[in-house]
């Protein structure tokens, strides 16, 4: 099993899938792997260009539309106004974003869980899916304001 933590995690998931890697999409799969604070294209890019600096913008926007189409990436949006992205991942969790920094915060709350599949069955449905976003400022800030 490929760990999360595996550089070179998305580059074997883009190769049992079937697809051609280039060096470009290599550079851009690794910096991807390594990731774990869900950046933006523009961050991906500039991360790739720190590796190979002839991979263009273009090709960044490209490669993780490829990855996001093949169930590799996941996409979300903060309401920062930009994409951020994330690898697929086995295990579930939901997020708290630091409106002040625009920090993403992963976390694994089983109350929320519980009480997620409740209201789903007394509302008449099977919950099968689901994603949480909590939007926050530290409590230091916010007793300033």
């Amino acid at each position: 099993m490929t760990g999360e933590n595996d550089p070179d995690r998305i580059e074997k998931l883009c190769v049992e899938k079937g697809m051609r890697m280039t060096d470009q999409r290599r550079v851009i799969a690794r910096v991807l792997s390594l990731a774990h604070d869900h950046p933006d294209v523009e961050e991906v890019y500039r991360r790739a260009a720190d590796v190979d600096s002839k991979i263009s913008i273009a090709t960044v926007y490209r490669t993780v539309r490829l990855f996001e189409e093949a169930s590799i990436l996941e996409r979300h949006d903060f309401r920062d106004g930009r994409s951020r992205y994330e690898q697929i991942t086995e295990e579930h969790h939901d997020h708290l974003i630091d409106l002040s920094s625009g920090r993403v915060i992963e976390f694994k709350n089983e109350e929320i869980e519980r009480l997620q599949a409740i209201v789903a069955r007394e509302l008449g449905f099977d919950l099968v899916d689901h994603r949480l976003e909590l939007y926050g400022v530290p409590l230091d800030r916010s007793k300033k304001n």
